[in-house]
């Protein structure tokens, strides 16, 4: 109980050894963004390995069969724990070839993963924000490169349902031009991180000519007739996230029309302004798309990441209209951490400056001079730009630090009645 978070799942391994002989342990948490997996000994899980075990586990009752982890189906043993305020962590042990543990001893392998995941909540919860910040951009990037992996993965869906129901094709030729659809797809996908990586922008012109071959692919086979009308200021730059976003657009709402019936034209426009870049997709449908239709508020969340704005107008029986805008400057971001300018030894001194100690105290619990605690001082009040301790410690409150008063009184602190909160 000791433990770092870095060491907890080799010193449970350790004392686990005593009931179960094993090879590796691993473990999978849902509160930890930063490293939700883990594994010690001979043998490394994945996670999609670990997330399949967990569909076979239920919390509070160990599980004993045969799984795959480290790409070979083995005996496991899991047991999953969720005590209050957890996502939930599971544990996978591999015993010794041949050593099957008998009910007692994963009992007791229960009861101690149920010890150690509250530990690793108890260390999770202590963690202080100013030190989350990177794991929860991480996360965001991750949420973002998923939800454009999705988009595309369902346009090539849908261009691939429509190819193979088309009426004007045989079944061979069908089926060549799915081949040539899902290859073309799989070639655009590998390539995406290459393109990223390779540039930050590109002209109004490339980027709709990339649109206008992905739309092509969409309804080369349906009965819906497409008018593309691209930018005049085809040499304009543009953001890659503007590109990429109005593309993206772009290609939902023609996916929505398609879904919707009764469609047999769908006009797309393109026009670079000073500020923005506006575009519009207009059906001649029946009309009925509602605007709180999810994937309508999908469209509009993700222009709304770039302060762009969704307009949505579907009148009955004249067809459906979608006009996105996107700034052609880069939101202005404000850091919402007043502490991220702050490095990590001032963090440590802002963090008990907080609880209201005095320079001498702070020296003595961080192992460092008196002199060198009033120049971290002197940092965080001009960093933070406050005028006294009182204040710099309201900035610290105010964002969550600390995460946990000390129970542990400090040598000079007198003041009565400090306690956990």
């Amino acid at each position: 109980m000791a433990a770092p978070l870095s060491e907890t799942l080799e010193r449970f391994s350790e004392i686990l050894a005593d009931v179960v002989a094993h090879r590796a342990v691993a473990m999978l948490t849902g509160d930890c963004a930063r490293s939700p997996l883990m594994s010690h000994g001979a043998v490394e899980a994945t996670s999609s390995e670990m997330a399949s075990l967990a569909r076979l586990v239920d919390v509070g009752r160990p599980w004993y069969g045969e799984a795959v982890v480290g790409g070979t189906a083995r005996p496991v043993l899991a047991v999953a724990s969720a005590p209050s305020g957890s996502a939930g962590a599971l544990l996978a042990v591999l015993p010794e070839d041949g050593v099957a543990p008998t009910r007692a001893e994963q009992e007791v392998a229960q009861q101690l993963w149920d010890l150690a995941t509250l530990h690793v909540v108890d260390l999770l919860t202590e963690a202080v924000p100013v030190h989350m910040a990177e794991n929860w951009a991480a996360a965001s990037a991750r949420s973002k490169a998923v939800a454009e992996l999705t988009d595309a993965h369902a346009t090539t869906l849908t261009t691939l349902l429509v190819t193979l129901r088309s009426k004007s094709l045989d079944d061979a030729a069908a089926r060549r031009t799915a081949i040539e659809v899902a290859v073309s797809a799989l070639i655009e996908l590998r390539s995406a991180l290459d393109q990223d990586r390779a540039t930050s922008e590109e002209t109004a012109g490339e980027a709709f000519a990339r649109l206008a071959d992905t739309l092509g692919l969409l309804t080369r086979y349906s009965d819906v007739a497409l008018d593309l009308t691209g930018p005049e200021a085809a040499q304009r730059s543009l953001p890659a996230d503007v590109a990429n976003a109005a593309r993206a657009t772009v290609r939902d709402a023609v996916v929505i029309m398609l879904e919707q019936g009764g469609v047999s034209r769908i006009r797309v426009t393109w026009n670079v302004e000073d500020t923005r870049l506006r575009v519009s997709v207009r059906d001649n449908g029946a009309g009925t798309l509602a605007a709180d239709a999810l994937p309508v508020l999908r469209l509009s969340d993700r222009l709304r990441a770039l302060n762009g704005a969704l307009e949505f107008d579907s009148p009955p029986d004249w067809g459906t209209t979608v006009t996105a805008s996107l700034p052609l400057t880069p939101p202005e971001v404000p850091d919402a951490n007043p502490l991220s300018s702050l490095n990590p030894r001032e963090i440590d001194v802002l963090e008990q400056l907080s609880q209201g100690r005095r320079n001498r105290q702070i020296a003595a619990h961080l192992h460092i001079s008196e002199h060198t605690v009033k120049f971290h001082v002197a940092n965080i009040l001009s960093k933070l730009e406050v005028t006294s301790r009182g204040e710099a410690a309201a900035v610290a409150r105010a964002a969550g630090l600390p995460a946990r008063v000390s129970l542990v009184r400090l040598p000079g602190d007198t003041r009565p009645g400090q306690h956990a909160i």
